[in-house]
């Protein structure tokens, strides 16, 4: 698979670049970018996967994510892509909202129509992205860690939980943790899988937990200033689940931070930190 070069750019003594490719998996043009930190020649480097949250695309974290100098300290790539197939025949939601269809993929293989020939950011995540990027840059595909915000948070514990053994670390802003019980993620399962509950499990990170997945330890940070903590992201049922199913949580509320880059932004050298710990070696 090749890639087409966007954009360049030097910082903290890396490379930021953004870069587009054709997809098989959504049937599109998908644009995403990678931070490689200064390395020596022909070394392999470890990765961390960042996906992101409603309405995003791979920009929001690239520009407002701070997390290069950390990367660049701690020697890790920093992938991120889009969170939706695009372009002009992909469906929208039919009332142009902000929480269904471009920019919210919710990272999983649409079965219903309209949505299932682009939609399938799973396979893209999980398996048609990693591909790409380690026959690109210089990828240690077996130090890899995911973390994202929001949608994204629920895309990176639920990947996280369904791919232990490839993962050695993932953590989470204001994460969604269970789609099945909030209103973005019964729209969101409802349209791209269909009515029958049974085949959302496999994408809520409770219920996914309940049905026995596990990994090996999560790091959540939720802001208590979040306008959307109460209705739609509801931490306490993921404390709640791994207490029970003895999975090691670390669950922050800091004071004062709401659900913005500015609350990502001040904790994403505490997250890369912890990430790196688990990627030594």
């Amino acid at each position: 698979m090749t890639i087409q070069t966007v954009s360049t750019n030097k910082s903290y003594g890396g490379v930021q670049g953004v870069y587009r490719h054709a997809s098989q998996a959504t049937g599109t043009d998908m644009v995403f970018s990678v931070y490689v930190p200064p390395h020596a020649d022909g070394a392999k480097l470890p990765v961390v996967w960042y996906l992101s949250g409603l309405t995003c695309t791979h920009a929001n974290v690239t520009e407002k994510g701070e997390f290069r100098k950390a990367c660049a300290e701690l020697g890790l790539i920093f992938v991120a892509p889009d969170t939706s197939p695009r372009g002009p025949d992909v469906p929208g939601d039919p009332n142009n909202a902000y929480d269904f269809g471009l920019g919210a993929g919710f990272y999983v293989d649409a079965t219903q129509e309209p949505f299932a020939r682009n939609y399938r950011m799973w396979s893209y995540v999980t398996a048609e992205l990693p591909k790409l990027v380690a026959e690109n840059f210089p990828v240690d595909a077996r130090r890899q860690s995911v973390m994202g915000h929001s949608m994204g948070g629920h895309g990176a514990l639920t990947v996280a939980l369904r791919n232990p053994h490839r993962y050695r670390a993932a953590s989470a802003f204001a994460p969604i943790v269970a789609p099945s019980q909030v209103p973005w993620g019964i729209k969101a399962l409802t349209g791209y899988l269909g009515p029958n509950k049974d085949n959302w499990r496999g994408h809520d990170t409770v219920a996914l937990i309940e049905d026995g997945a596990k990994f090996s330890g999560f790091l959540v940070d939720v802001g208590d200033a979040d306008n959307f903590l109460k209705e739609q992201l509801k931490p306490e049922l993921l404390q709640a689940a791994c207490t029970k199913a003895s999975i090691p949580l670390t669950l922050r509320r800091q004071a004062g931070y709401d659900h913005s880059y500015y609350f990502i932004s001040t904790f994403m050298g505490d997250h890369l930190n912890w990430h790196a710990e688990r990627l030594k070696g």
